[in-house]
């Protein structure tokens, strides 16, 4: 984050598994079947039957992947620590690890393994909200007519891989921080400045720094992603930058490879978006008193 940053998340924790619950993996089996009343770990369940599955993918040593501990175990990785350069801390407070297998800090999914993700333990992502002001032909603000509060819009890319709506989000590479991952994925997400040419890069990227100067962190923490497992989950970092100047009317969204189509999209309590982003949607409206 950056030194004008505000620090502290605007919305609570998410403490919840939902999306990585009963239900098939995505490119994998059956979950086993995990009641409400025990997700907890706390919660003794002698009946847990999860299904297990590590996406070949991950699988194949990618150099995003950690190494497969259930296989080497001389392999020993530092969990809850900044290990080397990865950072297996998470947002949520210290995790269980048993018999040298971090256990999922919300509580079981109904698999084990890692799944389509490449670490053990939490996986960081950054998701930052663009958000704008809807204007009419006028240049007004346009107001919602029940609310009466006016309506902003914000940035969304639409997903190739479950075909949902999203924030522009992405990972946080190994030695990279936050505010760099921000950055840089939303130049490749929502503008395909990967497409540019350097002239190009720099000036959108000019203009990306100056947009990202300033921002409000919505929230940090665990996030109800379909990729979790008992064994590896998603945590991210959401922060909404608001264009107060105008800046994206001088260029135009382009989706990147990782997304089918980009568009300002009009934020509202009825929106369906991957994982847990209209959580963090309605974080910025509630920042800016907008509609929702």
């Amino acid at each position: 984050m950056t030194k004008s940053d505000r620090k502290t998340p605007t919305l609570s924790q998410n403490t919840t598994n939902v999306r990585c619950r009963n239900s098939k993996y995505l490119d994998g089996p059956e979950r086993g079947k995990v009641p409400d009343d025990k997700v907890s770990w706390s919660v003794e369940f002698k009946d847990y039957k999860p299904a297990h599955y590590t996406s070949p993918k991950v699988l194949s040593k990618p150099v995003w992947a950690d190494p497969d501990i259930e296989q080497d175990k001389k392999v020993v990785l530092k969990f809850n620590k900044v290990d080397g350069k990865t950072d297996r801390k998470s947002h949520a407070g210290e995790y269980q690890v048993v018999n040298g297998m971090p256990l999922n800090v919300t509580g079981r999914t109904g698999i084990t393994g890692r799944g389509l993700l490449g670490k053990w333990g939490p996986n960081h992502a950054a998701d930052p909200v663009v958000t704008r002001w809807k204007h009419n032909d006028k240049g007004e603000k346009v107001v919602d007519p029940k609310t009466k509060k006016p309506i902003l819009q914000f940035v969304s890319i639409k997903r190739n891989d479950t075909g949902e709506w999203a924030i522009p989000g992405g990972m946080v590479e190994a030695g990279d921080s936050v505010s760099a991952t921000l950055k840089k994925e939303f130049g490749e997400e929502a503008l395909n400045t990967m497409k540019m040419d350097k002239k190009q890069q720099g000036e959108v990227k000019k203009q990306v720094k100056d947009l990202f100067k300033k921002g409000n962190v919505l929230y940090k923490g665990y996030v109800d992603d379909p990729r979790n497992t008992d064994n590896a989950w998603m945590e991210t970092v959401a922060v909404n930058y608001h264009d107060h100047k105008g800046t994206f009317h001088k260029f135009k969204l382009q989706a990147g490879d990782d997304a089918g189509l980009v568009q300002w999209v009009d934020m509202d309590s009825n929106l369906k978006l991957y994982a847990s982003h209209a959580y963090f949607v309605m974080g910025a409206a509630k920042v800016n008193d907008a509609h929702w």
